[in-house]
């Protein structure tokens, strides 16, 4: 049984329901002969790998649907052993090698080489290039991305590479350059509601608009966070009618919980309360960038107007740090503590 946002995500460029033009045009480009590199850039839950997927199967068939997980060992220069999960079919590859971290450059080296090296085995193929889909592009170092470049310019024979990256800010020129750029933007409120209305009907439920407009207007036009909000909202509540609040994950729930720590109570212990609390989250796959994105915004809510300006600039400050540091915690943690030192200093001056 698979989740709704997996259930029904279109399979075609014809199935998708916004960003038409958009899709037209991915339709000429696939069955052009002259198909370019390309990086896919946009908000969470734009629709990015649906339609990169989508794009796939318009040049290679429903072939490229029959998927196999394969694990890849690596060896780096100093012989430490990496493991990569790939997904791959007889015309593509799809990987993330920022999933080893700092060593992403042995990946890039050697396995796309590899692939680029070798000819298209599929006689019927309709294309004699394999393409590689790179995820979260946005996350290789530069010595990846370097060598990136280098397999783009030696191997455009026989291989393609397509990046799919939430911002382009950290992909180097030269690979930007070399790729075409396809933003995805986040659908309008009104296409979220045809595409949750669209998923109640093939559900056999009735969805009441006033629902529909309050999850929209609350995933911030993520269509992959409506519906699951949505989903998670029907098992909870099967009379959609009766529902007077949204669901909330367990994340989010999570995170307005530490921030009411940080405000109550400023002291090296309750550091430490919260600092247990986000490895939690950390440890359960949370993404650390959207940790301190959702804690911060949360904390601008609840703090004094006057405090709201320092808290931003401080989650950017230590947003960066997370980008190009290795331990998350650390950062996170040393928000914290700079938050807690902002709001201790103000009640201060309060009472003085």
């Amino acid at each position: 049984m698979s989740l709704w946002a997996d259930k029904y995500r279109p399979q075609s460029l014809d199935k998708l329901t916004y960003h038409n033009d958009l899709s037209a045009h991915l339709k000429k480009m696939a069955h052009s002969g002259d198909f370019p590199h390309m990086l896919f850039y946009g908000p969470p839950g734009a629709g990015k790998k649906t339609r990169i997927a989508a794009v796939l199967r318009e040049i290679y068939g429903p072939g490229v649907e029959r998927l196999k997980v394969d694990q890849r060992q690596f060896v780096t220069p100093s012989n430490r052993k990496l493991d990569l999960n790939i997904v791959s079919s007889n015309y593509h590859m799809e990987l993330n090698p920022s999933d080893v971290g700092m060593y992403d450059r042995a990946v890039v080296q050697d396995l796309i080489k590899e692939v680029a090296q070798t000819q298209q085995i599929d006689a019927n193929a309709k294309h004699r290039f394999k393409i590689i889909v790179i995820n979260e592009a946005d996350e290789l170092s530069r010595e990846a991305q370097a060598g990136l470049r280098r397999t783009m310019e030696k191997y455009m024979t026989n291989l393609r590479i397509i990046l799919c990256c939430n911002s382009t800010s950290k992909i180097i020129s030269p690979i930007r350059s070399r790729c075409l750029l396809v933003r995805v933007a986040r659908p309008s409120e009104g296409e979220i509601d045809d595409a949750m209305q669209a998923v109640a009907k093939k559900e056999n439920f009735s969805l009441p608009h006033e629902l529909c407009v309050k999850i929209a207007d609350d995933s911030d036009r993520n269509l992959r966070k409506a519906l699951l909000t949505l989903e998670a909202t029907k098992v909870q509540e099967p009379n959609l009618a009766q529902v007077q609040k949204i669901v909330k994950t367990d994340w989010e729930i999570e995170i307005g919980n530490i921030a009411d720590l940080i405000i109550a109570e400023q002291n090296p212990n309750r550091v430490l309360l919260v600092r247990t609390r986000m490895y939690e989250l950390i440890s359960r796959c949370i993404p650390s960038s959207l940790i301190i994105k959702n804690l911060a915004f949360d904390l601008a809510n609840k703090v004094d107007r006057r405090l709201r300006s320092g808290i931003i600039e401080h989650a950017a400050i230590y947003e960066h740090r997370l980008r190009t540091g290795n331990k998350d915690i650390f950062h996170l943690e040393a928000f914290v503590a700079r938050v807690m030192s902002l709001i201790k200093r103000h009640q201060m001056e309060k009472n003085s």
